[in-house]
């Protein structure tokens, strides 16, 4: 399967009752702008729960596009796809939504397709690109950075403690034959004790190199910014974050925008039930706001980058 094919329809998606709810009351007329469509799994839950509802889908994913309108396919003339990283689209000057979605980080099908490079336990090219047909894969970018900087995207991006002795290992190990190669040298760095435990000790790494390759934090603060102005009065923000990193970004976007209303002081998390049936839910926060009646126009102007438009429903 290649990166342009339709991707599994195995991803689950998370919080859903949360998100239900937290779009129940959304201005009219009722359109959603979901920044990281992926499956379709939220989209196609809310305009079943919002039968006049429209969808409009962002993914730099080609083969999760493909994955999105099959999906979709349910609710002809109400949705439209667009090829794209959210951060660089840019609606038409007088679009306003009632709401936006942005659900961050790697959907399950990426995860488990070894030719994507994402994972740790199935050998595959070390890419990590959600789109694999532009940008540098992060087997180029362990060959190009230093042991000090690959040791400072590792501390700040993983999170880990074992940075340089990482490093030390990534540098003098390279090039990688794929993700299981690498992964194996991550794991050299730990104590033998702590390479077989539930959370494989490479997830970390893994999670820096990823988000670096595909810029997701300055992806994020994008949307932020632009996000409140693309609303209608009233238009509900959510995004559901993985690390803390995004998270953090997400509180105090909410907290000190002048045109949003926080509607959530702590995020959101999976209840038991979800967390036990769903263990990608576990490290998930979804974070509301409202836009504010009457707030001024904000944020950075358009990048100008076009987007691919995959299919877009019959006029009336």
């Amino acid at each position: 399967m290649t990166a342009s094919q339709p991707q599994p329809s195995c991803h689950r998606p998370v919080l859903t009752r949360q998100v239900l709810a937290g779009f129940a009351a959304m201005p009219q007329p009722e359109h959603l702008l979901d920044c990281t469509v992926g499956g379709a799994g939220h989209s196609s839950l809310l305009l079943a729960a919002h039968p006049h509802g429209q969808v409009t889908g962002l993914d730099q994913d080609p083969g999760a596009c493909q994955a999105a309108a099959l999906a979709l396919a349910p609710f002809p003339g109400r949705w439209r796809i667009h090829n794209c990283n959210f951060a660089s689209h840019q609606p038409p000057p007088q679009q306003r939504f009632s709401g936006i979605l942005a659900d961050l980080g790697v959907s399950s099908p990426q995860l488990e397709l070894a030719e994507r490079g994402f994972s740790l336990r199935h050998a595959g090219p070390v890419d990590m690109r959600m789109n694999q047909g532009a940008g540098e894969t992060a087997g180029q970018l362990l060959q190009r950075l230093s042991e000090a900087e690959l040791a400072a995207l590792i501390r700040t991006y993983g999170e880990d403690r074992r940075a340089r002795s990482i490093a030390r290992r990534l540098v003098a190990r390279r090039p990688f034959a794929n993700t299981t190669d690498l992964a194996a040298a991550i794991a050299g760095a730990y104590p033998p004790r702590q390479r077989h435990g539930r959370i494989h000790p490479a997830t970390r790494t893994f999670q820096a190199l990823r988000m670096v390759v595909n810029q997701e934090l300055e992806a994020l603060s994008t949307l932020l910014q632009r996000g409140p102005d693309w609303l209608l009065p009233g238009g509900i923000f959510a995004v559901i974050s993985f690390h803390s990193l995004e998270d953090r970004l997400v509180k105090q976007a909410f907290l000190k925008d002048s045109r949003l209303e926080r509607l959530t002081r702590k995020p959101l998390t999976a209840e038991p039930e979800e967390a036990a049936g769903n263990p990608r839910s576990r490290s998930a926060k979804l974070r509301l706001a409202r836009r504010v009646q009457g707030a001024g126009v904000g944020g950075v102007e358009g990048s100008g980058a076009k987007d691919q438009p995959l299919r877009r429903p019959p006029p009336g």
